[in-house]
This record gives C-alpha cells, sequence and structure tokens, in this order.
C-alpha cells in the first residue's frame, strides 16, 4: 500500500519547520498519543544511524518505540525507520521553502508490520493513522505559526 502523505503550507521560514517537525522532544506538542519523545545518540548529534525513541499512550499504557535516523538534509529532509516492537513506522519529513517567510511541509508516514502486528497494520494502524495526520498536522501549524 502507498504511505500516507500529509501537506501543509506554514508561515514560517523552512529552518524554522524543519526544526520544529523533526525534534522528537516536541512530538507531544502535536501528534496524538505521543506523551515523550527524545534523540538518543551521544551528545545529541544528529546523524545518519542516530536514533529516535517516541512514546506513546496505546491502550492505557505507556509504550516506547525506537527508530533509526535514515537521512538528514536540513532545512529540507529527514527520515526514520522503526527498529523494534510489532508495529514499525517509517517517515519521511519533507519542507519546501515557498519563499523567505513561508513553507511546504509534507509528511509521508507507512508501516510494517512483525508478528501481531502483521494483522494490525492493516486492520487498524493504516486507517487511524489515516484519520489522526490531518489534525496532526494542523496542529504543528498552529503551534509553529503561533511562535
Amino acid at each position: 500500500m502507498p504511505p500516507i502523505v500529509t501537506s501543509a503550507e506554514i508561515g514560517r521560514p523552512a529552518a524554522e519547520v524543519f526544526a520544529y517537525a523533526t525534534d522528537p522532544a516536541r512530538f507531544s506538542e502535536w501528534q496524538q498519543g505521543v506523551v515523550d519523545g527524545h534523540m538518543d545518540s551521544p551528545g545529541g548529534t544528529l546523524a545518519v544511524g542516530a536514533t529516535c525513541v517516541t512514546t506513546r499512550r496505546i491502550g492505557g499504557s505507556s509504550r516506547p518505540s525506537t527508530s533509526e535516523l535514515v537521512h538528514i538534509d536540513p532545512p529540507k529532509s529527514w527520515g526514520v525507520r522503526g527498529t523494534d516492537g510489532p508495529i514499525r513506522a517509517t517517515v519521511d519529513v519533507l519542507v519546501e521553502p515557498l519563499s523567505d517567510v513561508r513553507s511546504r511541509l509534507t509528511i509521508s508516514v507507512d508501516f510494517t508490520g512483525h508478528g501481531i502486528g502483521k494483522i494490525l497494520v492493516p486492520l487498524m494502524v493504516r486507517r487511524e493513522a489515516r484519520k489522526e495526520m490531518p489534525g496532526n498536522m494542523a496542529a504543528l501549524k498552529q503551534r509553529i505559526e503561533a511562535g
């Protein structure tokens, strides 16, 4: 199946949009279900191979998942791939400058199931993500434009 893609024009420069949208410590501000996030790399270095830990509230409990940074080209693109758990997300972020003060943000999400995740991804996960992503993007846009 194709990835789930959401885009929005945001009234901020590309560098600001990129910094906000790719900072795991800010994910809980705009992503439904996220309660915590951080880069788990020595010295906070953002480089291919660094890991990102995101904790989500699922079914009444908090569940961390780890992703590996697979590409980064600030302030343009960033991507992570899940490395653990039954449901592993692949997330790609693209920021395109439209002017000095306006950008287009596109977020693409796909999922791979392992074990029980092979059943959950097509039955629930993709459907829930498709419903959540427009709201998440609207929350991100509102927060970053509010400055």
